[in-house]
């Protein structure tokens, strides 16, 4: 049995859907029961969690062989560097004499140490303590999620424009959640023995220019960009609902993915999904 975190979301649905469609039995742990009967149809198992709730994890850890570990993301207005800890201890915990034989860990691009720089720093920390314990486990290290962009619809669709933080030619790592969901189906089933740190990331490399381009073609009308400069980042955040901290953590990490390191492109497996297409299916499945 595969147990999968983070199910219902993008990266998590597309490993779960990737092992069904090989006949791979899975349960998701969700912590919302709205998702189930479409789940069971699909022929997954679901078990509604929290994964504060170290002790009834541990229980659904202890029935499967494989886990599929996401750190879910905080809610914005919190202080997500916080609570982003306290849920990545607690499945950690859970992960202790679970009795799991392997873990396939996602993680980000940028990963490493410090303080209010978001997941970069969060993620990293896992890494580390998965390096510190026995069990068997491989680590995809993931450019930046194209579904990020699916927020972008509306003001495309609407003004004509995305926005971004991003300077606007800037060519950023990016990857469709379903090259991610078949890259860690394929980790997940392979032997135990089989691990290793994956880079992962699209066919190329985008720009938040390339982003309107692809709206525009897939809505058919123009589309600019508009670039936040870096002076207003935190309080343009703010006013979409961050916390102060996690405004500061978004800042920092948005400065880190501009201005640090990125795997050498022959370090990297490359994924076939392309972002006009990602954006095209995105705008078909909403028009």
């Amino acid at each position: 049995m595969h147990i999968i975190l983070g199910g219902t979301g993008h990266v998590g649905s597309a490993v779960a859907q990737t092992l069904l469609s090989q006949d791979e039995p899975v349960t998701i742990v969700s912590r919302s029961s709205s998702s189930i009967s479409g789940w069971q149809k699909r022929g997954a198992q679901v078990e509604v969690v929290d994964v504060h709730n170290t002790a009834e994890l541990r229980c659904v850890f202890a029935r499967g062989k494989r886990l599929f570990l996401l750190n879910p993301p905080a809610d914005p207005a919190t202080n997500t560097d916080v609570e982003e800890r306290k849920s990545l201890a607690s499945i950690l915990a859970a992960i202790k004499d679970s009795g799991l034989e392997k873990i396939v860990a996602e993680s980000t691009y940028g990963a490493q140490p410090g303080s209010q720089i978001g997941d970069l720093g969060v993620l990293y920390e896992m890494e580390q303590h998965l390096a510190a314990q026995s069990m068997p486990f491989s680590i995809i290290r993931a450019a930046y999620y194209m579904s990020n962009w699916n927020f972008s619809l509306r003001s495309a669709k609407q003004d004509s424009v995305i926005n971004t933080f991003f300077p606007a030619d800037f060519a950023l790592p990016m990857v469709a959640p379903r090259d991610i969901g078949q890259l860690a189906a394929r980790l997940m089933t392979e032997p135990v023995e089989n691990i290793g740190l994956y880079n992962i990331e699209g066919p190329e490399r985008y720009s938040s220019l390339d982003v309107a381009k692809a709206f525009a073609k897939a809505l058919q009308t123009p589309v600019k960009v508009v670039e936040t400069p870096r002076d207003q980042w935190i309080q343009t955040m703010k006013n979409m609902g961050f916390s102060n901290e996690a405004a500061s953590s978004f800042s920092n990490m948005t400065t880190l993915a501009i201005e640090g390191e990125m795997p050498t492109r022959n370090s990297v497996i490359r994924g076939v999904v392309s972002l006009e297409s990602y954006i095209a299916e995105l705008v078909h499945s909403v028009v």
